[in-house]
């Protein structure tokens, strides 16, 4: 394979590869790098949020390059302070390994567990005694950590910052010296931590390694992170049935994200579609091709294609109540907004709440979702409007 042929893999859905000069030399050598990328087990299961890293950790891996899954179950009774404005309560040595014995029979659905090397930073870090963690400590300062946006903001807030946080990016990037890593991945809000990694290395007198940094996926309200605290994320040991739909309930145009870093398809594949669905293509039918991937991807063939008939019999055939109620709605020539029209249908609360509605995708006209908030219904025409899962009404404009 040319090199441009695969930096073009490695850059695809990547936010920056720091520095990509560093990594083209490394790939010149024409060796298998050694790839490190970390997960602290801090809740028992994973995400599709997660697997945008795994998804990069195969591409890597079916370059050749040596995988190492790393589990921080050191680390882990620290707790990672990323992100947080108040302290991460540290999780016990029972629930790390609970918790990391339930990421390995995970992750093997997306790496080859033959050529994956599972890791565990207590295995370096627990032979660190009180002079090995000052001397590491040594190695940075406050201000340095202050740098971190997390830490920043926290100190700015007069929020209190315990000593054992900074030890956190500390420690994971003494991992990448244990582990001579040569490229580490991380999602951007782990940017700081893993050019620690670097730092260290050539602290330690190494090659310091490459940074690549993955995007956060947005979760099903296309607007926050997923997560399962925000409820809004679709978790990969979750049954068939719930993947499917979860999938089929994100917007279109969170579809393309989804495509881009979830997929396993190739650039010119996703393409395509795009191109089909601008000639015409029902956007919904490229969506269960997703939906479909990645049910198969977790679970098999089989679970997949009973999912998207249990989709198929659920939410296309039998969706709409056979109860509903028929309104009848008073319009100019010109038509009616879709937003007053769920207003004036009481399918709503208020125009407000149903451009919010539109914006979470729960809204559907005649079946298809509606993505535009400016949407206007014409006259003399008979529409059925869904408003979540459970509000419906077939609506009649009459001039």
């Amino acid at each position: 394979m040319q090199l441009e042929e695969t930096l073009n893999i490695i850059r695809r859905g990547t936010e920056e590869i720091i520095p990509e000069a560093e990594l083209i030399e490394k790939l010149k050598k024409g060796k298998p790098l050694r790839v490190k990328a970390g997960f602290d087990p801090t809740a028992p299961d994973l995400h599709l949020g997660h697997t945008v890293l795994l998804n990069k950790m195969r591409q890597l891996q079916e370059l050749g390059h040596h995988i190492m899954f790393l589990i921080g179950d050191f680390t882990g009774m620290i707790g990672d302070p990323t992100g947080k404005n108040v302290t991460r309560k540290p999780l016990t040595p029972e629930e790390v390994q609970e918790n990391a014995k339930s990421y390995k029979s995970q992750v093997f659905k997306i790496l080859d567990p033959n050529k994956t090397e599972v890791m565990f930073n207590s295995a370096w870090l627990n032979q660190f005694n009180g002079a090995d963690m000052i001397k590491l400590a040594s190695t940075s300062t406050v201000a340095r950590m202050l740098e971190r946006d997390d830490f920043s903001k926290r100190y700015a807030n007069n929020q209190p910052i315990a000593i054992h946080e900074f030890l956190y990016p500390l420690l994971q990037g003494y991992d990448s010296v244990a582990m001579k890593a040569d490229i580490e991945l991380g999602g951007t809000d782990q940017k700081f931590n893993v050019l620690m990694g670097r730092e260290l290395q050539k602290h330690h007198g190494m090659e310091p390694q490459v940074v690549i940094t993955m995007p956060l996926l947005e979760g099903l309200d296309g607007v926050n992170k997923m997560s399962k605290s925000l409820g809004n994320y679709i978790g990969i040991a979750e049954a068939p049935q719930e993947i499917f739909g979860k999938v089929m309930s994100i917007s279109d145009s969170l579809m393309w994200r989804y495509y881009d870093l979830l997929s396993f398809k190739s650039l010119g594949e996703i393409a395509k579609l795009k191109e089909d669905v601008a000639q015409g293509l029902n956007p919904r039918d490229v969506k269960v091709a997703l939906a479909m991937e990645l049910v198969e991807r977790f679970h098999d063939k089989a679970a997949a294609e009973a999912a998207y008939q249990d989709f198929v019999q659920r939410f296309q055939k039998n969706q709409l109540p056979d109860d509903m109620p028929e309104i009848e709605l008073k319009v100019s020539s010109e038509g009616l907004g879709i937003a007053h029209v769920l207003k004036q249908a009481n399918l709503v609360s208020g125009t407000s709440d149903a451009y919010r509605m539109i914006e979470q995708g729960g809204v559907r006209v005649d079946n298809e979702r509606v993505d535009n908030k400016a949407l206007v219904l014409e006259p003399d025409k008979t529409y059925t409007c869904q408003v979540g899962k459970r509000k419906f009404a077939k609506i009649t404009l009459v001039k």
